[in-house]
Parts: structure tokens; C-alpha cells; sequence
């Protein structure tokens, strides 16, 4: 029987591998992208306690600092807005967790965004 994926549950599976390999500790949280067609979200987690430390998107109340959210140029404010925040709670290094994503536009943009702001990954 031949069996057709969605590109979300191939995404799924991707995110899963990187999963097995890829966990948060409180010294070198991971951080989680979660990519949507309107937004894009991101997460520092500490798996070990199984929380999240802090947490930016483009959906929150932030209009004057995009014209939209699902763009490469709200990615990039989004990923100098966790750095921040990161920076606030005392956490310089990370571990870089794309979700399954392609390493590519607005992920990257997210990422380079992050690493200029001051988070090591």
C-alpha cells in the first residue's frame, strides 16, 4: 500500500530524530522553533525539569516592531527579542532545536538574528 505523507507529518518526523539527540539542560537550554504560515514562534526549555524558561513570537502584542509576521524581517526581531529575554534570565549558550525545519529563510534569519543579539549556540 503506498502511503502519502503530508509535508507536516514529514516535518513531524524529522523533529522527532533531532528529538532523540538534541536536550535542554538549565546550564544550555534548548531552543525550540515552531514555524506556522502567520507566525513563528520560539522557546528556551530546560527538558530536564521540563519547562519553559522564556518564550517570544510574532503574535504577541508587538505591532509597532513588525508590518507582519510571517516574514524573514519579524523572524529576525523575534530572534533579537529571545536573546534578550534569555540574556535577562542569565542564559548565554543554547542548543539550537529548527523543529524539523529546512535551516533556511525565516529559521535562519531567527538564528543569525539570536547569535548577533548574544546567544551562543
Amino acid at each position: 500500500m503506498l502511503r502519502i505523507n503530508s509535508k507536516n507529518q514529514t516535518r513531524q518526523r524529522v523533529h522527532d530524530r533531532i528529538r532523540k539527540k538534541v536536550m535542554g539542560t538549565p546550564e544550555r537550554p534548548r531552543l525550540n522553533v515552531y514555524r506556522s504560515l502567520n507566525h513563528i514562534y520560539v522557546q528556551l526549555i530546560d527538558d530536564l525539569k521540563g519547562e519553559t524558561l522564556v518564550a517570544a513570537s510574532t503574535a504577541d502584542n508587538r505591532k509597532g516592531d513588525r508590518v507582519t509576521g510571517g516574514n524573514v524581517a519579524s523572524a529576525k526581531v523575534v530572534g533579537k527579542k529571545i536573546a534578550e529575554l534569555a540574556k535577562e534570565k542569565g542564559v548565554t549558550k543554547v542548543v539550537f532545536d529548527r523543529g524539523g525545519y529546512i535551516y533556511h529563510g525565516r529559521v535562519k534569519a531567527l538564528a543569525d538574528a539570536a547569535r548577533e543579539a548574544g546567544l551562543q549556540f
